[in-house]
């Protein structure tokens, strides 16, 4: 319990801190978005300026304390403000539509390469000096040091172009379907994603392999390993229960930090094709310094990650008392 006190006091400060960064990054970035957006306009007045000033939290009148103050307000309201890039849509708004292809996309890519990663280190290992540990972990090592947008355009060169399994428009990638857990949605983001998700597997896969592998193998030559192989126990259920189930601990702890990651989305996977997830809509808002998408991103981003932290320091404790005391 005091484990865990400690921890989420930890996760407290850091996200105050983060919070505090979220805002400052922005604002010390060249240019004011207000004067951004009234240049898509003509014949407006100065009035109008500070209105929009007033709109995106940018007023200079208030100083930098009293925009801060108006932030963290804005914050504990769940008033995310109101989008430059999208307006009049609201940040929320924005983000809700987005978050779904970004979850369809790198979520489900995550959770594929982590179970067959897994799978396959575990397998390598138990079967380590044969012709699949020699071959699976040096090429999947291999693949996982290739960029992800090198990967994506041979992805798209052989079935979109030469095999035509798929079509070669980049406008394929980009769907007005509502986001939501239909079938409709559902299909759609199979449809546009498999690329993608292909792409993100193969340069991730590699990791989940050589590192539960390596624990594997480890994990291998305790002794309880070798107890269990003496009493005459079915190699499967050494391998799974005994081997596999410690070795496991670093490959979880791993994965609940993956997934605080999902939300960030994967920019150069989205932009190679023009995939409308949150990492294709932060380029769009750096590009038209919308402060208050960056602002909702970036906190999107920092929670989950810091989260995902958290969850895992106290799925690490509960798995393996050892950490709560050397905590």
């Amino acid at each position: 319990m005091r484990y865990a006190l400690r921890r989420t006091g930890f996760f407290l400060l850091t996200l105050w801190a983060a919070l505090t960064l979220n805002f400052l990054l922005p604002r010390l970035m060249p240019g004011n978005p207000a004067v951004a957006m009234m240049s898509k306009y003509r014949n407006l007045s100065p009035h109008a300026l500070l209105v929009m000033e007033n709109l995106f939290g940018v007023n200079s009148k208030e100083g930098m304390w009293g925009q801060y103050l108006s932030y963290l307000h804005d914050l504990a309201t769940g008033n995310l403000g109101t989008s430059l890039s999208e307006y009049p849509a609201s940040v929320t708004q924005v983000i809700s539509n987005a978050i779904w292809w970004t979850t369809g996309l790198v979520g489900v890519a995550t959770v594929i390469a982590f179970v067959l990663g897994t799978g396959l280190g575990i397998v390598s290992a138990w079967r380590r000096g044969s012709k699949l540990d020699s071959i699976i972990p040096p090429v999947f090592v291999v693949t996982s040091a290739v960029p992800y947008f090198l990967i994506a355009m041979i992805l798209v060169l052989l079935f979109a172009d030469t095999w035509h399994i798929f079509p070669n428009d980049k406008a394929y990638y980009v769907t007005t379907d509502t986001p939501g857990l239909n079938l409709t949605f559902i299909q759609d983001v199979i449809n546009h994603a498999f690329l993608p998700a292909l792409s993100l597997i193969i340069t991730t896969i590699g990791t989940w392999i050589l590192t539960m592998r390596n624990t594997m193998i480890t994990t291998l030559a305790e002794d309880y390993v070798r107890m269990a192989r003496a009493k005459g126990l079915p190699g499967w259920r050494i391998m799974l229960d005994y081997a596999a189930r410690n070795a496991i601990l670093p490959n979880l702890t791993g994965f609940a930090m993956s997934l605080g990651f999902v939300v960030s989305g994967a920019i150069l996977i989205e932009d190679v094709f023009d995939y409308p997830g949150v990492g294709y809509m932060l380029l769009q808002a750096v590009s038209s310094e919308d402060y208050a998408l960056m602002q909702g991103l970036f906190l999107l981003i920092t929670v989950a990650v810091l989260v995902a932290i958290l969850i895992a320091d106290l799925l690490t404790a509960f798995l393996d008392p050892r950490t709560r005391a050397a905590g």
